[in-house]
């Protein structure tokens, strides 16, 4: 069956969706995972989160409305995909609801343990995540056990293929370095150094498993008719981008290594998704029970509906996240503690 116009587009969007939400929450999850590397003490770990205290919730919108998007555009793929994978997306609910709970708590009590539990809590929720969402996608392009009603016939540990795990800390080591590069442009001082420091050591292993990452999916992965798209173009691309990345890292121009990482997390996003087109997850079952962008999307009228709803909505939400990053743009700068106490009367 043909793709329609507003199925592409909705396809399309969801690629967007997730690509946004890859790079928004790519660099909090990095800042979560180098929390307690970055932050010796309670006062620089507070600055450390404070880089995305603003910005962190606003960001998680973004797998929100990218999971709306699905549900209300292509629902069988919604349920399929949630079915499969239960028990790993509760795993990445839990892990997200404790690092939120974690962000506004830890402060709570002066007490060091308490704050060392939240930091621990901070440290898995960003983490484990990460690497979830990368085994996902994985899994969406490698294949996992489904039958011709689309229900999954597998387990848990089908999912962890060694291709669909590999993808998983790829994305994790992706996204400590964008985190790095994030928090080298929001802190100043020892802390700033600190996390150039990680970002020059960590950009070379980055480089290797993005590269291996490349090749096992373009050699190996269950490909569909997306690569014939633009065949060779994105591999090519994302390779470039990364050891561009190290290249701008060695040469300390931090800003634009920021931007070449976020690049390259999005390249993969995209990249996936072509591998994908015209198909949206991979039965290794049989390639016939694959679902398809036909074979899952909503009825017109609701596609319809949606774009005018989209057309309204999404300029303000653009408007109104990038505006909060101007408003919280300025570097976090550690106050001396004699400078918070309270100052005498001059008599």
């Amino acid at each position: 069956m043909k793709i329609s116009p507003l199925q592409f587009v909705w396809f399309s969007l969801v690629v967007v969706l997730w690509s946004g939400y890859f790079f928004l929450e790519g660099f909090d999850f990095g800042v979560g995972m180098l929390l307690r590397w970055i932050g010796r003490n309670d006062i620089e770990r507070r600055a450390v989160i404070n880089t995305i205290g603003p910005t962190w919730d606003g960001n998680e919108v973004w797998l929100l409305v990218a999971g709306g998007a699905t549900f209300a555009a292509f629902p069988r793929w919604y349920a399929t995909v949630f079915s499969s994978f239960y028990l790993a997306l509760f795993l990445i609910l839990v892990a997200l609801i404790f690092r939120g709970v974690a962000f506004e708590y830890r402060s709570k009590l002066v007490n060091p343990t308490w704050r060392k539990r939240w930091d621990m809590a901070i440290f898995i929720g960003s983490l484990l995540p990460a690497v979830l969402w990368g085994v996902a996608f994985g899994d969406f392009i490698h294949g996992i056990p489904i039958d011709s009603q689309g229900n999954f016939t597998g387990n848990f540990f089908s999912l962890l293929s060694p291709y669909s795990v590999f993808v998983g800390l790829t994305m994790a080591a992706i996204f400590l370095i964008h985190g790095a590069l994030f928090l080298e442009m929001k802190l100043d001082g020892e802390l700033r150094e600190r996390a150039s420091y990680l970002a020059r050591c960590f950009s070379p292993v980055v480089t290797v498993l993005v590269v291996a990452f490349i090749v096992w999916t373009y050699v190996t992965a269950n490909h569909g008719g997306g690569s014939n798209i633009v065949p060779g173009i994105m591999p090519i691309l994302i390779v470039a981008l990364v050891i561009a990345a190290q290249i701008l890292i060695t040469d300390r121009h931090y800003g634009w290594a920021f931007a070449t990482t976020g690049a390259t997390i999005i390249a993969i996003t995209v990249n996936m998704f072509l591998d994908l087109y015209p198909r949206v997850l991979v039965s290794s079952t049989s390639n016939a029970y694959s679902l398809t962008i036909t074979g899952t999307a909503s009825a017109h009228y609701t596609l319809v509906v949606m774009t005018i709803v989209a057309a309204i909505f999404t300029p303000l939400v653009l408007l109104y996240q990038g505006w909060s990053y101007r408003i919280f743009r300025a570097r976090i700068r550690l106050t001396p503690p004699e400078s918070l106490q309270p100052q005498q009367e001059i008599k």
